[in-house]
């Protein structure tokens, strides 16, 4: 077994893990706030927009750990 691949597992499994739960959080986010095709369901207005914070924020959570894992990888 290559020497690189003991140190590259647990990093794997982490990006496997955020890939995941941005995605449900993001799926399911997402949906509460959309009605029939593209246009508002019922949530409030508020409630929209801290869903779309949520969805944005996490998004950029899982870019931000993926930029870092792969500069720590250099």
């Amino acid at each position: 077994m290559p020497g690189f691949l003991p140190g590259f597992l647990p990093s794997l499994r982490i990006s496997r893990l955020a890939i995941t739960a941005s995605v449900a959080l993001g799926a399911s986010s997402a949906l509460a706030a959309q009605g029939p095709g593209v246009e508002a369901g019922s949530a409030s207005p508020l409630t929209q927009s801290v869903m779309a914070i949520l969805v944005y924020g996490a998004s950029a959570a899982v870019v931000g750990a993926g930029l870092i894992g792969a500069l720590r990888g250099q």
